[in-house]
């Protein structure tokens, strides 16, 4: 890899700079070169979906609007001059990492954290039980997920995981009909909600309820859903000395706030709504039963010990009991996937990396040109605003880098990638396809009193991108 020997940012001669992913942390990653007023700077964003947003749209619970609202100042950043959106364009299919670097100064990879943890219990294979990624994805109209089926046949679903995506799917098996159906969500996914037999969803936690990682406001919301009972056993609500000790010494606001939400949960006269979320801790599932699906699980539960480092540990005894259920969802965690020909830490499902500078695992040394930021940087923690921050640290790196003279050098220009790119099939989109499919999302949505209705399927998508003058 040749590294940079010549002036780059002027007008001649423009840093030339290749985001991987279109979430939140590349636009803030974006938004933060393009304030880089002392340089001129060219950003091309690529994406393996024409869609952008990354999980303001695929992830973000549908009855969310505000927190989806972010993607109105991702907008403004995709309108300024020095920036272009290439749809379409997967990393590993249709082009290499390799050649990036062949057209860019840097090339910053935010494509955050695909895959899920797995429980590695008996029975987690059996039908019905399915990752909670998979199910967000599925009900936000997620192309890779639009034809995936899920069993609500059953009257009570476990969710298993006590951090805020547990709770939004929770929520959501809970709403009404009437609920969703003003939303954006993907009309699958209304209509299979809307046959829905669940009137129990079960959520479970290893540890206690001070250590419940869910944010206070989503806990909140719970227990103001129209038709629905948050129940939560007073004993389990109640902390033991360790558990007080912990909270005073480490828990912070959220956690304190959080407590004393679920005591008051646990205090409340059931009002005999259509639904029940029972919020259960110190409880781990141990095995899942069933034949060809899942039918029931057995559930263990747990004692809390110190750690040497000041955390909560959690583990196992030997009393459990028996869970009748159909549907399972798990969420406890996500996983960066390795992207062919750039360094990842196994250990960490992330890129290798030294706060955001890409590092070789075996010397330390960075590797020029090559960055990171979001998940797949530091690991599937913090909420959408976490990210500026992140994407700050990483593009400080990268200007500093600039200024040292040590990026890489790229042998060819960025059109020619795309050239390239067409010549081998691929159909590349731009921001103006995504403008099509945003205004006939809009527009379909609109007399039903809904923010948009989602085309979900990849062919409907690249043929309405196709339309930018409809």
């Amino acid at each position: 890899m040749a590294v940079l020997k010549e002036a780059v940012g002027t007008t001649e001669k423009p840093l030339r700079v290749a985001v991987v992913g279109s979430g939140p942390a590349g636009f803030y990653a974006a938004a933060h070169l393009q304030a880089a007023t002392s340089l001129t700077v060219q950003v091309d964003m690529f994406d393996r979906l024409i869609t952008p947003w990354g999980l303001v749209r695929a992830g973000v619970a549908p009855d969310h609007p505000k927190i989806k609202s972010v993607s109105r100042m991702f907008e403004k950043f995709a309108k300024r001059p020095g920036f272009s959106f290439h749809g379409n364009v997967e990393l590993g299919r249709d082009i290499e990492h390799a050649e990036l670097l062949q057209h860019y100064h840097a090339v910053l990879y935010a494509v955050g954290a695909a895959n899920d943890r797995r429980l590695r219990i008996a029975g987690e294979d059996l039908s019905g039980c399915h990752a909670a990624t998979q199910f967000v994805s599925w009900y936000n109209g997620h192309p890779d997920f639009a034809d995936e089926r899920f069993d609500l046949s059953g009257t009570r679903a476990v969710v298993i995981g006590n951090g805020n995506v547990a709770i939004d799917v929770a929520r959501i098996l809970a709403l009404s009909p009437a609920e969703l159906e003003v939303t954006d969500i993907a009309d699958h996914a209304l209509e299979a909600l809307r046959a829905s037999n669940i009137s129990e969803v079960v959520v479970l936690g290893r540890r206690g309820p001070a250590q419940a990682a869910f944010t206070t406001a989503e806990l909140r919301e719970l227990g103001s859903l129209a038709d629905t009972d948050v129940i939560v056993d007073s004993a389990e609500a109640e902390l033991d000395d360790l558990g007080q000790a912990w909270l005073a010494d480490h828990g912070g606001d959220r956690a304190r706030a959080n407590v004393e939400l679920l005591q008051e949960y646990s205090r409340r006269t059931p009002r005999g709504g259509h639904k029940r979320i029972v919020l259960r801790f110190q409880t781990v599932p141990v095995a899942l039963i069933g034949e060809d699906r899942v039918e029931g699980m057995d559930i263990a539960r747990t004692v809390l010990q110190a750690a040497g480092d000041g955390n909560i540990v959690s583990r196992t005894t030997a009393a459990q009991e028996r869970l009748e259920c159909g549907f399972v969802l798990r969420s406890i965690g996500y996983l960066g996937k390795p992207i062919p020909g750039v360094p990842f830490d196994a250990d960490r499902a992330t890129i290798h990396n030294d706060h955001g500078r890409v590092s070789d695992p075996a010397t330390g040394q960075a590797i020029p040109g090559v960055y990171t930021a979001g998940w797949i940087k530091r690991g599937p923690s913090g909420v959408i605003g976490t990210n500026k921050k992140c994407a700050q640290e990483t593009v400080d790196l990268l200007l500093h880098d600039v200024a040292d003279g040590v990026l890489n050098t790229p042998l060819r220009e960025p059109q020619q990638l795309l050239e390239t790119l067409k010549e081998r099939g691929v159909h590349v989109t731009d921001y103006a396809a995504w403008e099509a499919v945003d205004a006939h999302e809009r527009g379909a949505g609109e007399p039903l009193g809904r923010p948009r209705v989602k085309l979900v399927r990849h062919p409907e998508l690249i043929e309405r991108a196709r339309n930018t003058r409809d």
